[in-house]
């Protein structure tokens, strides 16, 4: 047998290491997928805010929220399943970040409807321009004005645009939290689940 077959690679053991991890610790498996994938999320975010230079509209900002939540929550999980929290804790808050997660699905996907015109956006970043003053000051306001637009596409990949991509991020770390909280829901004895 050559030597290559007889050696595991590091994706095999990646596979193999989340296997183990869904089937013995499916609450620690989710905090960290919810942690890692919410964090790449947000780094991209502000990759392309700071580097690529594309400054995100209002809805962006708005939707950065629930990863700021999302992230320090699962790695509270994570220290409250290394220091032997309450298993109904470690639900709730699994629970609490899967409810966060599918309403900011929910404000990607709006915001990426806004992008296609399906239905119009808020005012302060999708409206018309209004309340200027007076003439005499209406060209300095008009010079001093930076509005970033929700209903426009800066970025787009295989059609779907950045706010298209939260939506469909947000809902897999909505599923990956429901399904920690669940299988640490199933792990409860009995009696704890009534109490």
């Amino acid at each position: 047998m050559p030597q290559s077959q007889g050696r595991k690679s590091p994706m095999n053991r990646l596979v193999q290491s989340i296997d183990r991890l869904s089937r013995e610790e499916p609450t620690r498996l989710a905090a960290v997928l919810v942690a890692i994938i919410g964090l790449a999320t947000i780094g991209g975010a502000w990759f392309f805010q700071l580097v690529i230079g594309l400054p995100p509209c209002p809805l962006c900002l708005e939707q950065r929220y629930a990863y700021y939540f999302a992230i320090p929550l699962a790695v509270l999980v994570l220290l409250g399943l290394s220091y032997g929290a309450s298993r109904k804790v470690l639900v709730a808050a699994l629970a609490v970040i899967a409810i966060g997660m599918l309403w900011n699905a929910g404000l990607g996907a709006y915001h990426a409807g806004v992008e296609w015109k399906f239905w119009a956006g808020p005012k302060d970043c999708s409206g018309s321009l209004s309340d200027l003053g007076t003439a005499g000051g209406l060209l300095d306001k008009i010079k001093s004005i930076r509005v970033i637009r929700c209903d426009e596409i800066p970025w787009s990949f295989l059609g779907i645009s950045l706010a298209g991509y939260n939506a469909i991020i947000s809902f897999v770390i909505s599923i990956i939290a429901a399904w920690g909280a669940w299988r640490a829901w199933d792990t409860l004895p009995r009696e704890e689940r009534l109490a």
